[in-house]
């Protein structure tokens, strides 16, 4: 049985086969907007606990942070490894140990 799973890169060369002409053509702030819009439907439905609204809101603000990187030129998946891939970048533990809440 093939496997349903599904990397980072995947998803963003998904994201930009279906959707990069109008990405493009409505730019990055446009794009930022649609972001953020998507982000706010995220804030309510985990306000409302509403279970299967969040699943469908986090695949939205992911799909919305795909596409504005593939407008903005930058590889999700290097770009994660970059920042996080040897640990926090705050302190360098695999598990946090930073003092403050965000390092």
């Amino acid at each position: 049985m093939p496997s349903t799973d599904i990397t980072l890169a995947e998803f963003q060369g998904l994201i930009r086969a279906m959707y990069l002409e109008k990405d493009l053509e409505r730019g990055i702030d446009g794009t930022f907007m649609w972001l953020m819009e998507e982000v706010g439907e995220l804030a309510a439905a985990l306000r409302e606990r509403d279970t299967q609204a969040q699943e469908g809101e986090f695949a939205d603000v992911l799909a919305w942070l795909a596409t504005i990187a593939n407008v903005a030129g930058v590889d999700l998946t290097a770009a994660v490894r970059a920042k996080y891939g040897e640990g926090c970048p705050g302190c360098a533990a695999l598990v946090c140990v930073c003092e403050n809440e965000k390092p």
